[in-house]
């Protein structure tokens, strides 16, 4: 017997989010506003992670998995002190981070969350 898989927000390329057996599954998610500098933008990411988690009706303290792509890594510091302030004290999920050109040129850092109900 099969679960459903429920989709948010189903374009024609991608959804933004998908719950299935029990696990949330954010696509990565970029700043709005590419002009920020990292924290900003990091900032950006964060909020838009948080939302989507709560209208699955879940939040950050619930990450399973955590994959961070980095434009410029001079930036690393700078993201993760953004990261580590918004984290709940003991709910660090196992993450990786790794350098990339993101599609969008201003864009300084994407983040895909895997996330449990």
């Amino acid at each position: 017997m099969s679960s459903s898989i429920q989709r948010f927000d189903v374009g024609a390329r991608l959804s933004e989010m998908a719950v299935h057996n029990g696990t949330v599954y954010l696509a990565g998610q970029v700043a709005g506003d590419d002009s920020k500098d990292i924290r900003g933008q990091t900032q950006e990411v964060l909020a838009a992670i948080d939302a989507l988690l709560a209208r699955a009706g879940t939040d950050k303290s619930r990450l399973l998995m955590v994959q961070i792509f980095i434009k410029d890594l001079a930036d690393f510091p700078a993201m993760n002190e953004v990261w580590e302030a918004w984290l709940p004290a003991g709910a660090a999920p196992p993450r990786a981070t790794v350098q990339a050109n993101l599609a969008k040129p201003g864009w300084r850092v994407e983040m895909v969350v895997t996330a449990a109900l």
